[in-house]
This record gives C-alpha cells, sequence and structure tokens, in this order.
C-alpha cells in the first residue's frame, strides 16, 4: 500500500509539472479563448450647445440587449421570462434567434431604456449580454429639429448640422481586454489597447430663446390661419450669425417611430418662393445707385395699372403721382416696373446679384437652395417689370433675410453661418452705399408706420423697419387666383439694427392672406420678445413719430430737382 501511494504521490507530482512546464502555453491559450475577450470601448458623440452653452443634442449612456443565438437556445425554459422582460411575445423571440442560429451576436433591443435592461440583467439567460452604447438626446424636442437634424441608431448623422458636421462630431471607439466569466459577466480588466477618442463639441450660433420665440409665434400662425407651412429667419445683420431658424411642420428628433420624411427638410434652406413685394427696396436701391432718381423723385402711377407688351400690371388702387418713398410705403407696383423699366437691366441685376439672389448663402447647411436670378441679357420688357415687384426670381428665406442684412448693416452683405467656431472669411461685399442703404432704410420704417402696409409689424417702444409681400404661387398655365404665399421681412431697431427677420407662411386659408395680415403679426412678436430678451433699450418715443413722419422726404433739401418717371 505504502508502494501504491509512493507511485501514485509521484505520477500527480509529474501531472502537475508536466502541465505547468510542458503544456502552459497550450492551456494559457484555451483559457484565455474561453474567457479573454477584447471588448469595444464605445466613444460619445460630441454635444451640439447653442450660442450660450444650452444643450442642443446631447449624448447619453444606455445599454442595448444582445444574444448568442446558439447559447440561448440551449435554455429553452428561461425563454418566457426572458420575452415578459423584453415585453415580446415568444413568436417574436422564436423569429429573432430561428434565422440567426449560426450567428455568435444578434441585438435584440437597441438603446433599452434603463428598467428592461435592468429586468433583462436580473434574470441571468444563458447567452443574453448587455452592451453599452449612446443615445443622442435632443433637450429642446422640435424646437430646434430642423435646425440640429437627428442621428440614426448607429449614431451617424442623417439630417440637419448632425449630417453637416458629422466627422468633427463623431468619435472613435476604443478598445480593452477583459475576462469574463460563465456568464459572460466581466471579473477583471486586462489592459487597455485603445483609448476611445470622444467627438469634439459644436457650439451654434442659434440662440434657444429666440429660437422658441419663433417656433411659438409661427406654430400659432400656422394653425390660426390653417397654412399649409411656414419658415421664420433670425440673422444678426452685422456678423451674419443665425439666431434662430424655424420651419413648420416640424418634428420631434427624439421620437424615431413617428419621424416623417416630408417633414425632415429645414424649408427656410431649401424651399424657394417668388419673393414678391420684399424685393422692392432693392429696385428702389437700384434706382438711388444710379444717381438719377432720389426719394422724393415722382412717379405717375396713374391710373393704378401700366400695359407692358400684352402683360397688365396693377395697383390696389389709383395712387396718382406719388414719389419714390411712397412706393415703398403703399408697395405700388405699377412705381416699381417704371422704376425697373427706367434703369438699364445690368444695373438692376447687378445690384441683386450682389445682395446675394441666385447664389447660395454658404452656410454649409446640406440642401441648402441658390435661388434663382436669370441673367440680364435674357430680361423681356414684361420679365423687368414683373421682377421689380417679385415675380420671375426665386429666393429662399435664408437668401431673403440676408439681403435685408446688407440694408441693415450700411450696404454690406455679411457672411451667413451657423457654427460660432467656424472660420469666416470676412471679405466686404458692399451691395449698395451707406447713403442708400439708410435712405432705403428709412423708407422701409414708413412701411411700418401708419397709413403703411405693415402697420402689424410695429412694436411698441421701438422703431421698426420692413416690407409685406403677397405673392400669388405658380399653377398650371400661370398663377393661381386663391393660392398665396404671405411674407414679411424686416428689421430692428431701425435707429441701429440689432435683428433681421424674415417670415414667410405657405397658402393661408380664409380672408386673410396679405403679408401685412398674416406675416407682420408674426414678426412683431419675434421681434419684439428678442429685443427684450437681447437687453435692447427702447427707442426714444417722442423722436419715433418724428422719424416716422420725416423719414421718407428728409434725404433731399427742400425745393431740390427730382426726375419724374412719366
Amino acid at each position: 500500500m505504502l508502494t501504491v501511494l509512493i507511485v501514485a504521490a509521484a505520477a500527480l507530482v509529474w501531472r502537475a509539472l508536466d502541465l505547468q512546464l510542458h503544456q502552459k502555453t497550450f492551456l494559457q491559450n484555451q483559457g484565455d479563448a474561453r474567457h479573454l475577450r477584447v471588448v469595444p470601448l464605445p466613444s460619445h458623440r460630441g454635444s451640439v450647445v447653442d450660442r450660450n452653452g444650452d444643450p442642443l443634442a446631447v449624448s447619453t449612456p444606455v445599454d442595448s440587449v444582445w444574444v448568442n443565438p446558439k447559447e440561448l437556445a440551449a435554455s429553452r425554459d428561461t425563454w418566457p421570462a426572458l420575452t415578459a422582460a423584453l415585453e415580446w411575445d415568444d413568436d417574436r423571440l422564436h423569429r429573432t434567434i430561428a434565422g440567426r442560429i449560426q450567428r455568435e451576436f444578434v441585438y435584440l433591443q437597441r438603446h433599452a431604456r434603463p428598467a428592461l435592461a435592468a429586468r433583462v440583467t436580473e434574470l441571468k439567460v444563458p447567452g443574453v449580454y448587455l452592451q453599452r452604447e449612446y443615445r443622442r438626446y435632443y433637450p429642446a424636442g422640435e424646437v430646434v429639429g430642423h435646425v440640429v437634424g437627428f442621428t440614426d441608431v448607429d449614431d451617424h448623422g442623417q439630417e440637419g448640422l448632425e449630417l453637416a458636421y458629422d466627422e468633427w462630431l463623431s468619435g472613435e471607439d476604443g478598445s480593452k481586454r477583459v475576462l469574463r466569466d460563465r456568464y459572460g459577466r466581466v471579473v477583471e480588466d486586462i489592459e487597455s489597447i485603445r483609448t476611445p477618442q470622444h467627438g469634439h463639441d459644436l457650439q451654434v450660433t442659434v440662440d434657444r430663446r429666440i429660437q422658441y420665440l419663433a417656433y411659438r409665434a409661427l406654430k400659432a400662425a400656422v394653425q390660426h390661419h390653417g397654412a399649409k407651412s411656414g419658415s421664420v429667419v433670425v440673422l444678426d445683420p452685422s456678423t451674419g450669425d443665425v439666431l434662430a431658424m424655424v420651419n413648420q411642420p416640424a418634428y420631434n428628433p427624439n421620437n424615431r417611430a413617428d419621424r416623417e420624411s416630408q417633414s425632415y427638410r429645414n424649408r427656410a434652406v431649401t424651399d424657394v418662393f417668388e419673393p414678391g413685394s420684399t424685393i422692392k427696396p432693392f429696385i428702389v436701391a437700384a434706382a438711388l445707385e444710379s444717381g438719377r432718381f432720389r426719394p422724393d423723385s415722382p412717379v405717375d402711377t396713374t391710373p393704378g395699372l401700366l400695359r407692358v407688351r400684352n402683360h397688365t400690371v396693377h395697383d390696389l388702387r389709383n395712387y396718382g403721382r406719388i414719389d419714390v418713398a411712397t412706393v415703398i410705403k403703399k408697395s405700388s407696383n405699377v412705381g416699381a416696373s417704371k422704376l425697373a423699366l427706367a434703369l438699364a437691366p445690368q444695373e438692376v441685376w447687378a445690384l441683386l446679384n450682389r445682395a446675394g439672389f441666385g447664389t447660395a448663402t454658404g452656410v454649409g447647411y446640406p440642401g441648402e437652395s441658390d435661388g434663382i436670378l436669370t441673367d440680364f441679357d435674357r430680361w423681356s420688357d414684361v420679365h423687368r417689370a414683373t421682377l421689380a415687384y417679385g415675380y420671375g426670381l426665386s429666393v429662399t428665406p435664408l437668401q431673403l433675410a440676408r439681403a435685408y442684412a446688407a440694408i441693415a448693416n450700411g450696404g454690406v452683405l455679411p457672411p451667413v453661418t451657423l457654427n460660432i467656431d467656424a472660420p469666416v472669411e470676412r471679405t466686404e461685399t458692399r451691395v449698395m452705399s451707406k447713403e442708400t442703404a439708410r435712405r432705403v432704410r428709412n423708407m422701409l420704417e414708413s412701411v411700418v408706420a401708419p397709413g403703411g402696409t405693415g402697420l402689424r409689424a410695429s412694436v411698441p417702444g421701438y422703431r421698426v423697419a420692413g416690407k409685406t409681400g403677397t405673392v400669388r404661387k405658380a399653377a398650371q398655365g400661370g398663377y393661381a387666383e386663391d393660392r398665396y404665399t404671405a411674407v414679411f421681412a424686416g428689421l430692428a431697431p431701425a435707429s441701429s439694427p440689432r435683428l433681421v427677420v424674415v417670415v414667410t407662411v405657405d397658402e393661408p386659408a380664409g380672408t386673410e392672406y396679405y403679408g401685412g395680415q398674416v406675416a407682420a403679426p408674426v414678426f412683431a412678436e419675434v421681434v419684439g420678445g428678442a429685443l427684450r430678451l437681447l437687453g435692447i433699450s427702447p427707442d426714444d418715443r417722442s423722436m419715433r413719430l418724428r422719424r416716422v413722419t420725416l423719414a421718407a422726404r428728409a434725404d433731399w433739401p427742400a425745393g431740390s430737382s427730382a426726375r419724374a418717371v412719366q
């Protein structure tokens, strides 16, 4: 017996030495193959914040539930508890597993709710695991949906700034080697292989407070007038920063299930429309720049219509003999057409081109439209006449806002930007002289005064300047008689402009469809709230009435000669 024990002990010692010395590498490799794993370290996407640092898009850590089909198939008795935790039925789980039985990794639930992930973990079902990922969350919801856009389930940008700056916002995943137990739980971190590189943050020029004001005002107007859609753009004319950009209908980027593709597009930069009477200030500016006209130059609009070849231009009524300033105040189509016809086509085209019409703003937003401004050598007399009151060219709301920013900015066209940190080339594009910009601004101020077409755009305590527009929509064979786009473009305070706002409301229903009735009140609500938020002091009210009264004729000495347009 002693001999047997000694031999057995010797055999055990020999076996232990054999395993430790001769088969060590093999056994370690086998152990590593069963329990040592390389797992990814997810990187999170950079945040999007507004100009004040308030979050517009953030990435939050969540768990996704995944399964090894072979392991799960071997424990069918656990399926009822698992389907209950997932809020599935047995057939759905069977269909998910049956077609993927040869795989080693299948998602059951991406970006699971924390409570659901906790229930699945407590079950300890063989073959079911959790993987840490990041889900994009938009605190402001549909208020900033069209600006920020959204990402897909894999956190890749799909629309808006998420798409435009996808490479900047995206991170690079890392990895580490870990030791897992038989249930797939991490027992120990062995080593870090690659450190995750998180995405860069993006600060945009949008002010979330002004964005909300514009969103609320536009949504109320679209619903009240039964309109098809609408847009509002708010710019800082001195810098070209986009302070707000909203559209209706909107969508909530947090809700993937209810997204509708027709609501994705940012109409303020992708959709074009004929600007109507909001183009008249630029026709007047071209006339003033020519040196042949002045604010008090008379224009004969009698009898309220103008025949140009086979086309007739109409005014709402016969304004008679008026001056250039009153053409803007009363929004006379006949007066604007006579000014345009009195100028060389290249003079009008050159100013419109310098104002950015027919070219994209360069804001860097996906899908931005260039608009349409045809070459002047293709203009007929009818085209020149109708162009003067906004037909025959197409613009986006953002293009129109940038053009009005030139009027507010002393005649200089600012570069438009949404990225507050982006390098901006500050090359000066002078649209008109500083003096012409001042005179046009004074004329636009008279539009919002009593007797003007935009009285509803006035803001108590502030001097406001702007222009209304009511545009018939194109239809088969011409223009529709009952479909309009209501527009208002303006700036405030008129004494020292800090804001430029463009409002468009597409196809308002009912009896109110004019720009002064539909779009002007939205402008007033947005501008009034924004000026208070920015802490801009009200104008002197006693001076305001006097300046509005004299605005149209304060530029030239009394008795000065002027060329009449007959």
